[in-house]
């Protein structure tokens, strides 16, 4: 069974350089705290992780505090204190000599997902829930830029944006608000053509490819990854099916559109078209 995960990883890891080095120019660039931002640092294991929202990210950052001797195990860990609590550092906190290091000694991995399942994921999160970022801060501009004779109390309160509405929002090169960690590419996030990964995580096979890093690491054997779900627990993750239900809202045009604009992590991570 490893033998085949070793391969897995070994083919996902030569279509990302593959991917790199025929499209980015920028394999000489040097790596600035900007690039970093979003790795978080396990120094106990030695485990970098670049974080990709919506694609198990809640429970990485879990499974990192357990690992740093924060927590004892992963059901103890609140969705607050794995957001808000700052125990976990993150790479560009370190000096250059500190990030280098780091970046050349320890395991570096990241997780993705399917990228319009992403997309879906975090619209639902994001726009049919209340909450009191994203609904006052994304949800007012979408719905005056893009609703014709939108409500005063839509206008107000940024609630109920509609799912092609937000994509239109996604697709505006002159966006009314700009971009946010929940729908950029995994390529902006991450950086993958600058920083080598030592391994390359899917959403779709978490549990087997999570285990399988924690194996890697050596990490404590009674560690496993959590398969609970961190928000709306009682709502179905979002699935392909789910996923097909949202872009049959849109217009072939912008289905299309959707796809170009990720296009890069559909290629760098082989995920076919859909």
């Amino acid at each position: 069974k490893w033998k085949s995960l070793y391969a897995i990883q070994g083919e996902r890891k030569r279509i990302m350089r593959e991917t790199c080095s025929k499209y980015k120019s920028n394999n000489r660039r040097i790596i600035t705290p900007y690039h970093v931002s979003r790795i978080f640092v396990e120094d106990k294991y030695r485990v970098l992780y670049c974080e990709v929202p919506k694609a198990g990210c809640s429970n990485w950052k879990r499974v990192l505090m357990v690992l740093n001797g924060l927590a004892s195990s992963t059901k103890d860990i609140q969705h607050n204190t794995v957001h808000y609590g700052n125990y976990l550092k993150r790479l560009d906190g370190f000096d250059h000599k500190g990030i280098y290091h780091r970046l050349n000694t320890y395991t570096k991995m990241l997780f993705i997902r399917e990228p319009f399942e992403k997309l879906v994921s975090a619209f639902r999160d994001k726009f049919e829930h209340p909450n009191n970022y994203y609904h006052p801060v994304f949800g007012k501009a979408i719905i005056s830029r893009y609703r014709v004779n939108a409500t005063k109390e839509a206008l107000r309160t940024g609630s109920g944006v509609k799912f092609k509405e937000f994509i239109q929002y996604l697709l505006d090169v002159h966006r009314p608000v700009g971009m946010d960690i929940h729908w950029d590419h995994v390529n902006r996030l991450c950086s993958p053509c600058l920083i080598d990964y030592d391994f390359v995580g899917k959403f779709e096979s978490m549990e087997e490819d999570a285990n399988f890093f924690l194996h890697l690491i050596g990490a404590p054997q009674n560690l496993t990854f959590p398969k609970f779900k961190d928000r709306h627990s009682n709502e179905e993750r979002t699935t392909t099916k789910i996923t097909q239900q949202y872009f049959a809202q849109l217009s072939p045009s912008q289905r299309q559109q959707s796809y170009d604009f990720y296009y890069m992590d559909y290629l760098m991570f082989n995920y076919s078209k859909p």
